[in-house]
């Protein structure tokens, strides 16, 4: 998006805007997103009740928000790129694959703090 040319509060407000818009067509269009914001919806009052500390609650919830932060990094990635055309092509699918090998990787990230945090 071009610099529009707003300052100080008022690109506050059009950016988080933005970033509300970008959350609904996220939730929309993404299966995935959806899916881990219902597993939130459990998950979150778990870590608020089964951490002990603040810095357990941080960790547990942290890891939560970090799936999310992936998956829409990743969702944007694949619409750029679907954006671009449908074709088959290497470079496409390789960053398609690394996408969701980011998305693994942060899940995996947060079973293991879980684990560590609560078992540890």
């Amino acid at each position: 998006m071009a610099h529009s040319g707003h300052r100080g509060l008022t690109r506050i407000i059009k950016a988080a805007g933005y970033s509300w818009k970008g959350l609904r067509s996220t939730f929309k269009h993404e299966a995935a997103f959806r899916q881990e914001l219902m597993a939130m919806l459990i998950l979150v009052p778990l870590a608020l009740w089964l951490g002990d500390t603040g810095v357990e609650r941080a960790l547990l919830l942290g890891s939560l928000l970090l799936v999310l932060i992936v998956e829409l990094l990743n969702s944007s990635v694949e619409a750029a790129i679907d954006r671009i055309g449908e074709e088959l092509h290497p470079l496409s699918a390789r960053a398609k694959d690394m996408g969701s090998a980011a998305v693994f990787l942060a899940i995996a990230h947060a079973v293991v703090v879980w684990v560590l945090v609560l078992w540890g």
